[in-house]
């Protein structure tokens, strides 16, 4: 697990990478939930998706956006941490010249900024959106969601209330050409106190069946 510092728009940032064995391995990228409630790329549910895909062969990254951590810059109300996560994607890129495919995974403020990130990239072919807040942040850029992906959350959430990712959900799996999944997990609020456990299976389980039906060309998620 290399510590890695590199450079950001708004100065240098510090990250955690996992280098693939295969040349052509697909990227994941890890982004976490909002830097001024405590979210950094040591999140535990951040720390355990990087070790999901890097079971998975990936090359995968996470880091501290601006002003996390040893990162530097401040804090940008989402569209500096857009920017970064977009330097971090170049990054990764940089390092796989061959990769040819990109899953982005974030959690809370993170699935916002993921789910934005997703709609400028076109080589994006799965991502992972766990408790999107959709009750504090505008989604309609999803205008149309250009990936299939898995959205997953707690029933008693009170941060990011069901009711709010339900209707997400249902505008996006409005859209033709693309899959939207949906898993809740009963019990787990915003955090996902004593149920990471439980979340890390449903993702992972996703990504499995995803990566199977990729390897098969049974996949339509772009």
């Amino acid at each position: 697990m290399p510590e890695v510092i590199f450079t950001g728009p708004a100065g240098r940032l510090e990250g955690r990478y996992h280098p693939p064995k295969r040349r052509d391995a697909p990227i994941a990228i890890l982004l976490h939930p909002h830097p001024q409630f405590g979210g950094t790329m040591n999140n535990q549910i951040i720390y355990r998706l990087y070790y999901m895909f890097a079971e998975r062969g990936f090359a995968v990254l996470r880091f501290n956006s601006r002003g996390v951590g040893r990162s530097q810059g401040e804090f940008d109300h989402g569209v500096g941490e857009l920017s970064d996560a977009a330097g971090a994607l170049d990054w990764v890129q940089g390092f796989n010249p061959d990769s040819r495919a990109c899953w982005i995974a974030g959690f809370s403020f993170g699935a916002w900024i993921g789910m934005q990130l997703l709609m400028r990239r076109p080589e994006v072919e799965g991502f992972i959106s766990i408790a999107p807040p959709a009750n504090l942040y505008d989604f309609s850029f999803l205008a149309p969601c250009p990936s299939s992906g898995l959205i997953i959350h707690g029933d008693a959430d009170r941060v990011a209330p069901p009711k709010d990712i339900k209707g997400l959900v249902d505008k996006l799996k409005a859209q033709k050409g693309i899959r939207i999944t949906q898993t809740i997990v009963e019990g787990a609020n915003h955090f996902f106190e004593n149920k990471v456990d439980e979340l890390i299976e449903n993702c992972s389980g996703y990504l499995d069946t995803r990566l199977a039906e990729i390897e098969s060309g049974e996949d339509y998620g772009r």
